[in-house]
C-alpha cells in the first residue's frame, strides 16, 4: 500500500517564465478513441480543449471525478486512458496499482517537461504535474478601502472586517467559504487545523484530531458562518465565485484557479476589483492557513501498451506552450511560457509565507473522508464540538484498521 508522502511541486519554479519556442497545434492525427476523466475548472477546460485538437479524444470533466476514478481505472481494460489528478486523488490510484510509470514515455516525448513536474514514487515517475494551486484570500479591494479596512492577514482580522462590513449595511453576508459537505468542508477544516498547529495523525497512524487545535478549528468555522449566506452548507467553489461576481461578498478563501473567473469581465460585475492575497493565518505571526497542491495527469495501467503510449503523447499536447499562451491566467502553470500575473499573486504569497504542502498519504485520505462526513454535524448543531471530534476519530479508526493502517 502506498503510504509515502508526495511532496508538493515547488511553487517558486512557476515564478519565472521558462524559455522555449511555442508549440504548434496538435501534431498528432489521432484515429484511436482516447478517453479522459478530470475535474472541471478553467485550467482543465484549456487542457482538454488542446487534447481535442488531436482528434478522437473524449474528455469527461466532473467535480466528482475523485469518486469515479478508482473504480474506472481498476476495470480491465480501464474505462479511461488519461486521469486528471491532484495531491490527494492520485493516492487511491497508486495504492490500487492502476496507473503506470511514465519514465519510458518521458524519455521519448517529454523533452518540454521540467524536473519539478515529475511526481516520483520510489524513484519512478507516476504522474506529471501541470500546475500548482492553493486556496488563497480574495477580497473586494474597493469595498475594504471604502470602509477604511486594511487587507486582513489573520482570521481574527477577517472576522473583524466582516463585522464592520455587515454593520455598514453594504454587505448582508460579507464572507464566503466552501462549506459544502464533502471535499469542500473537509479542506476548510484542514486548512485552519494545520494553521493552528494541528497534526492529523500520529507516527503510528492513530488520529490526533480530537485536540485543542480541533476545538479551535470548529469554533473558528462556526464564527465564519455568522457572516455567510444562510445556505452555506451548499457552498462550493462555484457558489463562492458567483457570490463575488454578483457583489454579494467582499472576502473569501478560494482556490487560485478561480481568480480568472471572478475577475473576468464577461462573467463578473466587479472584474478587476478582486485582489488576490496570501491566505489568512489562523494565529498572529503564523503561516498562511492553506495548503499547496499540484494538478496533473496519470496514464492508466490496464491498457494495451500502444494505447497508453499514444495517450501520453496526447496528454503532452495539452500541457505545452501553445496551450498556456491562450490560458495564461487560468492557473499557476508549471509549463514553459507561463507568465505569472495577478491571478497567481495569492498562491505565490501563500507559498512564500510558508504554507505547507498538502500531506498526501493514505492516512490523510481517510482523515479527509471522515471530516467530509462529520464536520457539518457541528455547524448544523446536530452535535457538539466534542461529539463531532469524537465521531471523526472513531470513524477514522474503524477505516484505518480495516485498511491495515492501524493495528
Amino acid at each position: 500500500m502506498f503510504k509515502r508522502t508526495l511532496l508538493a511541486t515547488a511553487l517558486a519554479a512557476s515564478l519565472a517564465a521558462l524559455p522555449g519556442a511555442a508549440e504548434a497545434a496538435c501534431a498528432i492525427k489521432n484515429t484511436v478513441p482516447i478517453k479522459t476523466l478530470s475535474a472541471s475548472f478553467d485550467a482543465w477546460k484549456a487542457v482538454t480543449a488542446a487534447w481535442a485538437e488531436c482528434g478522437n479524444v473524449q474528455s469527461e470533466m466532473d467535480m466528482n471525478f475523485r469518486t469515479k476514478q478508482p473504480t474506472a481505472f481498476a476495470a480491465n481494460p480501464s474505462l479511461y486512458h488519461i486521469g486528471g489528478v491532484a495531491n490527494n486523488t492520485v493516492v487511491p490510484l497508486l495504492n490500487a496499482g492502476t496507473v503506470r510509470p511514465l519514465d519510458e514515455y518521458i524519455a521519448k516525448y517529454g523533452q518540454i517537461l521540467s524536473p519539478n513536474q515529475l511526481i516520483k514514487v520510489d524513484g519512478k515517475t507516476m504522474a506529471v504535474a501541470m500546475m500548482v494551486n492553493a486556496q488563497n484570500f480574495m477580497v473586494r479591494e474597493d469595498a475594504l478601502k471604502e470602509a477604511g479596512i486594511a487587507v486582513p492577514t489573520t482570521w481574527d482580522e477577517v472576522l473583524d472586517a466582516a463585522a464592520k462590513l455587515k454593520a455598514s449595511g453594504k454587505f448582508a453576508t460579507p464572507l464566503g467559504a466552501t462549506m459544502k459537505p464533502g471535499f469542500d468542508i473537509s479542506q476548510e477544516f484542514l486548512n485552519v487545523f494545520l494553521g493552528f498547529g494541528g497534526v492529523p495523525t500520529k507516527p503510528d497512524n492513530t488520529p490526533s484530531i480530537n485536540s485543542e487545535a480541533g476545538m479551535k478549528t470548529l469554533a473558528l468555522m462556526k464564527r465564519m458562518t455568522d457572516f455567510m449566506d444562510p445556505e452555506y452548507l451548499t457552498s462550493d467553489s462555484t457558489f463562492v465565485a458567483r457570490q463575488f461576481q454578483q457583489g454579494k461578498i467582499a472576502m473569501a478563501v478560494l482556490w487560485a484557479t478561480r481568480a480568472g473567473a471572478v475577475n473576468d469581465p464577461k462573467e463578473s460585475q466587479f472584474a478587476g476589483k478582486i485582489l488576490q492575497a496570501a491566505a489568512p493565518a489562523a494565529v498572529k505571526g503564523g503561516k498562511p492557513a492553506t495548503t499547496l497542491w499540484w494538478d496533473g495527469f496519470v496514464i492508466a495501467k490496464n491498457l494495451p501498451d500502444a494505447e497508453a503510449e499514444l495517450a501520453f503523447r496526447i496528454a503532452m499536447e495539452g500541457i505545452d506552450e501553445e496551450m498556456v499562451k491562450g490560458a495564461n491566467n487560468a492557473a499557476v502553470w508549471l509549463v514553459k511560457g507561463y507568465q505569472p500575473g495577478p491571478a497567481a499573486k495569492g498562491a505565490i504569497e501563500s507559498a512564500m509565507g510558508g504554507a505547507p504542502a498538502y500531506p498526501s498519504t493514505s492516512a490523510m485520505g481517510l482523515v479527509s473522508a471522515v471530516l467530509a462526513e462529520n464536520v457539518a454535524d457541528f455547524l448544523s448543531s446536530k452535535k457538539t464540538a466534542e461529539q463531532t471530534l469524537q465521531a471523526i476519530e472513531a470513524a477514522y479508526l474503524t477505516r484505518a484498521k480495516e485498511q491495515g493502517l492501524v493495528k
